[in-house]
């Protein structure tokens, strides 16, 4: 039961790295919009600079705790992630192919994770 508890807790570290490292691109999206070297611009790509070096810390931290072959499955997460920025954010529309290709990602995701249990 412990051991599930701390799997657990792993798994949300993990994401909360990932959805984390996925601001980053709201952010680059953010600066591209922007007039170069704007101050806005600055500030944007400073805040992808900054999300990309808490990223890297932690996702060390996350590679002690998990096989780089689950860690490495999980961050096509962000992809997923990336989506629900686009439309949240940036009110981009959802396609049929977005929703396909989030369901195989997960999919994937769960037969990395499956394998490696047993």
């Amino acid at each position: 039961m412990e051991q599930q508890k701390n799997q657990i807790k792993n798994y949300v570290l993990l994401y909360s790295i990932l959805f984390i490292y996925s601001l980053g691109s709201v952010f680059s999206k953010i600066a591209a919009q922007q007039e170069l070297l704007s101050l806005k611009f600055l500030l944007s790509y400073g805040m992808v600079l900054v999300i990309m070096f808490v990223y890297a810390i932690f996702w060390q931290q996350i590679l002690k705790k998990f096989d780089l072959t689950i860690a490495y499955a999980n961050k096509a997460a962000v992809i997923v992630f990336g989506i629900v920025w686009g439309a949240v954010i940036f009110k981009e529309k959802i396609s049929w192919n977005m929703i396909v290709g989030s369901v195989i990602i997960i999919i994937g995701i769960w037969m990395v994770a499956k394998d490696n249990e047993s």
